[in-house]
């Protein structure tokens, strides 16, 4: 399987991220990936208002995503905002308009979402103020292999990876926003390796790219993108700018892992 972590830098126009996640997957598709991962709030960032931004599911930006996934013969996650399907909550006149926080998973033909269960109530952002928190796990199948969904505040609770991985899971995306302070791009990158070594899966951590000024509690990316195999290796890096990591998983490491290290068997 190989796959592609666009690591970009959103808009607050979810018209110009369309062209950044159409340029990106005619690069993945060109390195012969069978799937592309692009961060958190890909749609429109942070800085950005989410409900301005959100749609319903199955709504015109997703609907493109999903024909730009289909020319490229690819499967693209990206992060966006999307209004709930419970008509209380898509009512705008309601005291609740929050949205969720969502990874589309397409391949232009089939689409499966996933919104995020533990928002980032955290170092100052209430990220609950604006979303609304989603139920559900997902786990879907990829080029044949089993790919859970995580978004970026997820990474911090390893019982999400472990049910990931009780579900199927061989590779687990995490796409994300991550945002800047001290220690925290060493956090993103611990967090990462460990997950992957609790779930024994890969971990595909796909963040936004560092903005080029500071933006306080506002989570808008430290770049630092990086896949890590089961055992908790580093396989690939990137830097803090806009980068593509392709990489090609060796599926035969997730069977050698839990076999060397069961620790999925070994609970209690």
């Amino acid at each position: 399987m190989r796959v592609c972590l666009g690591q970009i830098t959103a808009d607050q126009d979810p018209e110009l991220n369309l062209r950044l996640v159409a340029d990106q997957a005619t690069a993945a598709a060109e390195q012969g990936a069978d799937l592309l991962v692009l961060p958190e709030a890909t749609m429109a960032s942070f800085s950005a208002a989410p409900r301005r931004a959100a749609e319903p599911e199955g709504g015109p930006w997703s609907q493109a995503v999903a024909e730009v996934a289909r020319k490229a013969g690819l499967t693209i996650a990206v992060g966006m905002f999307t209004w709930p399907d419970e008509p209380a909550a898509n009512d705008r006149t309601t005291n609740d308009q929050r949205v969720r926080n969502t990874l589309l998973v397409t391949d232009g033909t089939e689409h499966r979402s996933y919104h995020k269960r533990h928002l980032y109530d955290a170092y100052g952002f209430t990220e609950s103020r604006t979303v609304a928190p989603g139920d559900d796990l997902l786990v879907t199948e990829i080029a044949g292999v089993g790919v859970g969904a995580a978004i970026c505040y997820d990474l911090r609770f390893s019982a999400h990876f472990l049910a990931l991985a009780d579900g199927g899971a061989r590779v687990i995306i995490v796409a994300a926003s991550w945002a800047a302070g001290p220690n925290k791009a060493d956090q993103w990158r611990t967090l990462a390796r460990a997950r992957a070594m609790d779930s024994t899966c890969w971990v595909l951590a796909c963040g936004q790219s560092a903005p080029a000024q500071a933006s306080g509690p506002v989570p808008l990316g430290v770049g630092g993108s990086l896949v890590v195999d089961p055992y908790g290796n580093v396989v690939a890096e990137a830097a803090a700018s806009p980068e593509q990591l392709v990489v090609d998983l060796d599926l035969g490491l997730v069977d050698r892992a839990r076999d060397e290290v069961p620790v999925l068997a070994n609970r209690r």
